[in-house]
């Protein structure tokens, strides 16, 4: 429960970041931006890591910038998900899913135990 807790939180700083660096993504609302960080957390857990094994083939001919692919497309679907939380292209999201994973990271390492 509370490695559950510590993913949403941080995913939840990760999008307030990334929410300050684009014009792109917007939320309506405190409360959007945490459906939004709960919808990823879900989705980078059961659904990112299904797409990552279905696209190996792809991510071996590109070199693994597939992933980058696979990446923007679970940020769009929690977006899509998440009422009041809104990215205007996939080039969007595609930018921001990259700074997002080294947000993530930053923002875990203040986690560590």
């Amino acid at each position: 429960m509370k490695k559950i807790l510590r993913n949403i939180i941080v995913e939840t700083v990760s999008l307030w970041v990334i929410d300050m660096l684009f014009n792109g993504i917007a939320f309506t609302s405190m409360t959007a931006m945490i459906t939004t960080a709960v919808i990823l957390a879900v989705l980078n857990s059961t659904v990112r890591p299904v797409l990552k094994i279905m696209t190996v083939p792809v991510s071996i001919l590109t070199l693994g910038f597939f992933s980058l692919v696979v990446n923007a497309a679970v940020l769009i679907l929690a977006f899509s998900l998440a009422e009041g939380a809104y990215i205007n292209s996939f080039f969007t999201a595609f930018i921001a899913s990259i700074i997002l994973a080294f947000v993530n990271s930053a923002v875990e390492g203040l986690f560590k135990d």
